[in-house]
């Protein structure tokens, strides 16, 4: 049994991997209700997540084991608005609970690897659904640049 990392378009592996999607929203909905932010049901805009896909403004990776997903990560990449560096900024990253026994990190060096061969110079992430994954981040070099913060109405 052994992990492997890829770059799928998006378009073409979403009716694979759209059980990830939603069991990822379901978890962060979950954890986020505990701090009292209510996020409203699973409704994807597909248009516009097929359309950044084919476009390659989103890359998609994907965590196979065995040829079976076990998770995946959608990356925006795009100019700096203020100085035209290639930026990224993650959409989302995911591994399934049962999966996160450091696949989480060989995941992620793949993921900076792809991105500092494109060019990229920043990635910004954020640790939403499992906040641990933040510790992961920073043993890698991450630096903690920001505080988010949400006000709902």
């Amino acid at each position: 049994m052994s992990y492997t990392f890829s770059i799928e378009n998006g378009a073409d592996n979403y009716l694979e991997i759209e059980p990830l999607y939603r069991q990822h929203y379901s978890e962060m909905r979950e954890r986020l209700g505990r701090d009292g932010v209510t996020i409203s049901e699973y409704n994807p805009r597909l248009d516009v997540y097929f359309e950044y896909w084919r476009a390659g403004h989103l890359v998609n990776y994907i965590v196979r084991r065995d040829g079976v997903a076990v998770g995946y990560s959608n990356i925006y990449v795009t100019n700096d608005m203020h100085n035209r560096e290639l930026i990224a900024t993650e959409d989302t990253i995911y591994l399934l609970p049962e999966h996160r026994n450091g696949t989480g990190q060989r995941f992620s060096r793949f993921i900076l690897a792809d991105l500092k061969g494109r060019g990229v110079k920043r990635l910004s992430v954020t640790a939403l659904t499992d906040l641990r994954v933040a510790k992961l981040w920073k043993r890698m070099g991450f630096k903690h640049t920001a505080h988010a913060m949400t006000y709902t109405f």
